[in-house]
């Protein structure tokens, strides 16, 4: 059913009927998308006009052509291969027989949803440098339509409108201070003519906040601080003030590299009949507390607000409504920006509007979403940092994990991946199941002596994670890496228990979609895309995607033919930081990065898959001192390890630098590190917080591990490439 012929009934929208708002917005936007059609996508089932689906972001299409009876009989009906051979995390938009994506480094691409035939392309040239300023690639989650304008936020922090049948730019406006790192990786989301975007960045020293923008010129109509600046006063807004009590705002003040964090990088909800936008906020920054935060005795002191928290607030001014903290104090990075949901369910007898989270503290939430009060909480994953949630809604915490008052290193688990980390749920209503893309990853935290915030460049984070100082054995790295599990946990939200699970080789699995035809659909890490009864979890169909799948599937018609799709392309937090040598086993073999379309009967087939080329582990000798070894060790771990993994064991997405052609070059070595010469590839300088002594004891650490490795390759102890 095209949207053009769409209609939707009367329903309530505060004062305004949703009859008024089309017939207002009609009148501006002609035959677009109105305000009308995105409260009621839940009716259109051909389309997927926003990020989630439906402003509840439940992912769930009551589309059953494809069901669990015939879906064996699901093949594929076309694919795009893209140009950017980054992480693909994506979710598209189908309007009118048209497929909208964004892709890596924030390329936007528009097909035809059928056959595949592309329409245009989008290249909004992002300067490569700016990689340096996003902690887990230079991905993009997708865009947002309205009117017949698609917008777009990009890796650099613009946010850009599109003529939906053209590609061409209508306007563009900066959304940050380009001058910090900030960066944008989330879909935006459209309500009530605004536009609304967050950002991300507190790894590096940012201040949070998420801002609505108009869409007919992109001017900036209100702006939502997460955290204080550590000056309010009587005309900062009440939040703030509130909020200002649970810091040290003396620090905060004092130190313009510690901005507090608190970004709001991803997850969004909107109830149109509440008129609420709920928010979540990411962790702080740095991570440890007892940096940000101290009390009279050095120690992490206070709540942070609103810090991993989630936030009502109203979409047309911004005012702050409740707040839910789901981890006071946050100091292990467990962000509460993870997948928000709104559904109505009976609890206890009762009608209940909830809103369910799980984010990456291991806990599963519900709350009553009008407001903000606690209703329950369980553990989906393993987890040791808390014993449970007390009946005010606070986590009753393990104080040895508690790094930032002991200031002695701990393993918490989970770690700072989280048990969930982007990679959207989806809720089935008939089964009142959530599907959470869950998984277990500890982490070792130990303060960093002697920490300094480095807003420029360095990993702000006030821990010293272990990245550069794994065990040099392999055995024993696999070893750890034998304890990473990924799982497919189908959630009871009112019994709050798993009712059934699938288990996966290794973390990191893509996002998940339920349809009316009893169906889950789920890539994985394992370079598989697949089919589960949404019942049972039984696996019902897979098909092989040469590549790790991390985003997330939609479902659509046309001319009455159900076709369901996905982004497939291995990237990401995990594929980059984790060390290679871990996941040799758990990952694929290489980044392919497609998108893939399915539909019933059809028999098309993916290219051959390559073999991915593996340069020799050859090094120069090691020669270097124990000291400059142990400073480039140092040094790595802040500034290399996010992106080029731990110990130097590269990840399948970014060069290996044991394998670096420049290693055993000194002068080559320097010219890229200190001097950007592939600043456009995406390595920039780091001039600004690396001197070349310290840049050539990286360079020596590098050859140290690439030493250590050498000889072992073909006994399984040391990743592919």
């Amino acid at each position: 059913m095209p949207i053009r012929n769409w209609a939707l009934p009367v329903l309530a929208l505060g004062a305004l009927t949703v009859t008024a708002c089309n017939e207002m917005f009609e009148a501006e936007n002609g035959n677009g998308i109105t305000s009308a059609m995105l409260i009621g996508a839940d009716s259109d089932t051909a389309n997927w006009i926003t990020h989630g689906r439906t402003y509840s972001e439940q992912r769930f299409s009551p589309l059953d052509q494809i069901n669990a009876e015939n879906v064996g009989e699901l093949g594929l009906a076309w694919f795009a291969d893209m140009d950017t051979a980054r992480g693909q995390e994506a979710t598209p938009l189908v309007m009118d027989g048209k497929l909208y994506l964004t892709t890596a480094w924030s390329k936007v691409k528009a097909f035809d949803a059928a056959t595949g035939a592309p329409l245009w392309d989008y290249d909004p040239e992002v300067p490569g440098e700016t990689a340096v300023k996003a902690c887990c690639d230079t991905v993009n989650r997708g865009l947002a339509a309205y009117g017949d304008s698609l917008f777009l936020g990009t890796l650099d922090g613009r946010l850009v409108a599109l003529d939906r049948d053209t590609g061409t730019v209508k306007w563009e406006t900066v959304t940050v201070d380009q001058t910090q790192s900030y960066t944008v990786t989330g879909a935006p989301r459209v309500i009530d003519g605004k536009v609304i975007i967050g950002n991300g960045g507190a790894e590096f020293g940012v201040r949070g906040y998420i801002a609505a923008y108009d869409v007919n010129d992109g001017s900036e109509l209100w702006r939502f601080y997460t955290v204080p600046d550590g000056n309010e006063g009587g005309e900062s807004p009440q939040y703030l003030q509130d909020a200002a009590e649970t810091w040290n705002t003396e620090v905060l003040a004092g130190n313009d590299a510690i901005g507090g964090g608190g970004t709001v990088w991803d997850s969004m909800a909107y109830d149109p009949d509440l008129n609420l936008l709920y928010i979540g906020v990411g962790n702080g920054s740095p991570w440890n507390r007892a940096y940000r935060s101290p009390g009279e005795d050095g120690t992490g002191e206070g709540d942070n607000l609103y810090l991993s928290s989630i936030v009502a607030i109203r979409p047309d001014t911004g005012e702050y409504v409740w707040h839910y903290q789901t981890t006071p104090g946050e100091t292990w990075d467990f962000t509460a920006t993870q997948h928000i949901m709104l559904a109505d369910m009976e609890i206890e007898g009762k009608e209940r509007q909830v809103l369910m989270q799980a984010p990456k503290n291991g806990f599963f939430y519900v709350i009553d979403r009008a407001t903000g009060e606690f209703i329950s909480g369980d553990p989906y994953v393993a987890v040791n940092w808390a014993t449970g949630i007390d009946d005010n809604g606070r986590p009753i915490e393990n104080p040895e994990t508690r790094i930032d008052k002991t200031g002695q290193p701990a393993m918490v688990t989970p770690g700072a991946l989280g048990g969930h980390n982007w990679h959207p749920m989806a809720y089935h209503p008939g089964e009142n199941l959530v599907y959470i893309p869950a998984f277990e990853a500890a982490m070792i935290y130990a303060p960093e002596a002697d920490w300094k915030p480095d807003r420029a460049r360095g990993f702000n984070v006030g821990f010293n994670l272990g990245a550069g100082d794994l065990p040099p054995d392999l055995g024993i790295r696999r070893q750890v890496g034998d304890t990473l599990r990924g799982m497919l946990v189908a959630w009871d939200p009112v019994a709050q228990e798993p009712r059934w699970t699938v288990e996966h080789p290794g973390p990191w699995n893509g996002g998940l979609l339920a349809t009316g035809g009893n169906l889950v659909f789920q890539g994985t890490a394992g370079s598989e895309f697949n089919a589960y009864a949404a019942n049972s979890g039984e696996k019902l169909w897979s098909f092989s995607a040469q590549t790790g799948v991390v985003a997330p599937p939609i479902t659509y018609t046309v001319a009455g033919e159900q076709y369901v799709a996905v982004l497939a392309g291995w990237g990401g937090a995990y594929a980059l930081s984790v060390d290679g040598a871990l996941i040799a086993d758990k990952a694929p073999v290489r980044n392919v990065s497609r998108l893939m379309v399915f539909k019933l009967g059809a028999e098309g087939e993916l290219p051959a898959e390559m073999a991915l080329a593996s340069l020799p582990l050859d090094p120069p000798p090691s020669r270097a001192n124990a000291e400059t070894i142990a400073l480039g060790s140092e040094k790595y771990a802040r500034y290399c390890a996010v992106c080029h993994a731990p110990a130097a064991v590269g990840s399948t997405v970014l060069p290996d630098l044991r394998r670096a052609g420049s290693l055993g070059n000194a002068g080559a070595w320097e010219s890229v590190v200190h001097g950007g010469l592939l600043k456009d590839n995406g390595m920039a300088s780091f001039a600004d917080s690396l001197s070349k002594e310290e840049i050539e004891a990286i360079r020596e650490y590098v050859i140290f591990r690439a030493n250590q490795d050498k000889g072992m390759e073909g006994s399984g102890q040391v990743a592919r490439r």
